[in-house]
């Protein structure tokens, strides 16, 4: 069996005195499984069940992994990573094995019985925020971008892992320390130190809810990078919404005809944009009065697709004169956030030439013309990002951080109305260290056990 070479680090937490294990890797078969130990007790269960040369600190060494019966479960590499230089800031040891379910599960087991403990969700991280290693916003933002699916995403969550976030509300709380600290050399010291002028309070506390402004309008923004705008395709029967929709996917998605009707239910695709933004569209039938029970819970599907979009792309044939359903559509649309497209131009412009002052500037063009699909894509990503494109700026990715921009803000909204009114001075500082304090909860220095529990249940077993 391996005799450690390594000492044991003075710097092993006490704080953790269990030592977890977990799968790291996704379910399934692949090249690759690595199963992660990470406590006091990691050196010990390498000597349990990996028997190699020397592990030697951050080096992958070649080895056997063992049951505790002594059986051979598979040859692998073992890598060690003492404490605090490691991912949660204790004793890390990782096992690398081939990447079978059979043998992932029975390398766990192995660790198991040698005295580890099954890792609850996000239990690493969670070790990490404890021991210093990651602010909460940036463990947030480890699950973020695990669960990224688009670049946008995975850059937005790579801004707030990278402590951007974290610095900025430190700066931000620094200014509302300094002009505390002030405050509280002039309670404790009236004649000796002159307080802070109305007018430069007032400044520092105005810029600080400025920026926190600027951070609860990137909330939106950040939301629409991680879950998509919603948009809905809606319009007549045979107006090309289906071919519209295709055409923007770049794949026959949807079934396609001539026959009026044709589309009967809902369809939900994810459209990247451009810029960072993407889009969950959905497909709809033709609005229209209906005889056919099908088709009529096709529409009445439709229509709760309608109200709940956040955008709407209204395609109409544009070809024809128009007539009372396409100008329904039209008329039912107005006053929304929508992009309108007048299609089949290649057919003809009759209804694009007849359009209303109220669609003055609809899209023309054909279903099948790339150029379209482009002025479709531009115009919705216009809609769906009003905000800048540059995903990669530290923002706000959880409910939970910007409801404490809220708070704050409403504190140091408190603060300015009583500097305004010419109330004594010191009346602001209990709403300055309100909002010091629900900053300090969006990075995590200030937090309750529950919310903890509340952040870290989101994460997989094994991060």
């Amino acid at each position: 069996m391996w005799n450690p070479s390594v000492e044991s680090s003075s710097s092993q937490s006490l704080r953790n005195p269990e030592t977890i294990a977990a799968i790291a890797t996704p379910p399934g078969r692949g090249a690759v499984a690595i199963v992660r130990a990470s406590g006091p007790g990691v050196r010990d269960l390498a000597r349990a069940v990996f028997v190699g040369a020397a592990l030697r600190p951050r080096v992958a060494t070649l080895g056997t992994i063992v049951a505790g019966d002594g059986r051979t479960i598979d040859e692998g590499l073992a890598l060690l990573f003492p404490a605090p230089h490691s991912y949660t800031g204790e004793d890390v040891l990782e096992l690398h094995v081939h990447g079978s379910v059979a043998v992932a599960r029975e390398t766990l087991l192995a660790l198991l019985e040698a005295g580890a403990r099954m890792a609850a969700p996000g239990e690493f991280t969670r070790r990490a925020f404890l021991e210093g290693k990651l602010d909460l916003s940036a463990a947030e933002a480890v699950a973020d971008l695990i669960d990224a699916e688009r670049r946008g995403e995975a850059r937005a969550a790579a801004a707030r892992l990278s402590g951007g976030l974290a610095s900025s509300v430190e700066r931000l709380r620094a200014i509302l320390g300094a002009s505390l600290a002030e405050l509280a050399a002039t309670l404790d010291f009236p004649d000796e130190v002159a307080g802070p002028s109305r007018r430069d309070l007032m400044d520092h506390v105005g810029a600080v809810d400025v920026e926190l402004a600027e951070l609860a309008s990137e909330w939106e923004r950040g939301r629409l990078v991680r879950e998509g705008v919603s948009v809905a395709i809606v319009g007549p029967p045979n107006a090309g919404k289906s071919s519209l929709l295709n055409a923007l996917l770049g794949v026959d998605r949807v079934l396609v005809s001539a026959i009026p009707g044709t589309t009967r239910d809902t369809v939900d695709e994810t459209l990247a944009l451009g810029g960072g933004a993407v889009a969950r569209i959905v497909d709809t039938a033709g609005l229209r009065l209906a005889t056919d029970p099908l088709e009529a819970a096709g529409i009445a599907r439709s229509e709760r697709a309608l109200a709940a979009a956040t955008i709407l792309l209204v395609v109409v044939d544009g070809s024809l004169p128009l007539d009372g359903e396409a100008r329904s559509v039209l008329e039912r649309t107005r006053g929304r956030e929508r992009v309108v497209l007048f299609n089949k131009s290649d057919l003809g412009r009759a209804g694009y030439d007849g359009r209303d002052a109220a669609e003055s500037d609809a899209l023309v063009g054909s279903a099948h013309a790339p150029p379209t699909i482009d002025a479709v894509r531009g115009a919705l990503a216009r809609a769906a990002v009003d905000a800048p494109s540059d995903v990669a700026r530290p923002s706000l990715g959880t409910a939970r951080q910007a409801d404490a921009v809220l708070e704050a803000r409403r504190s140091l909204a408190d603060a300015l109305a009583t500097l305004e009114r010419g109330d004594p001075i010191d009346l602001v500082v209990g709403d300055l260290m309100a909002a010091d304090a629900a900053l300090g909860r969006l990075t995590g220095r200030d937090v309750s056990e529950a919310v903890l529990d509340a952040v870290f249940a989101r994460f997989c077993v094994g991060k």
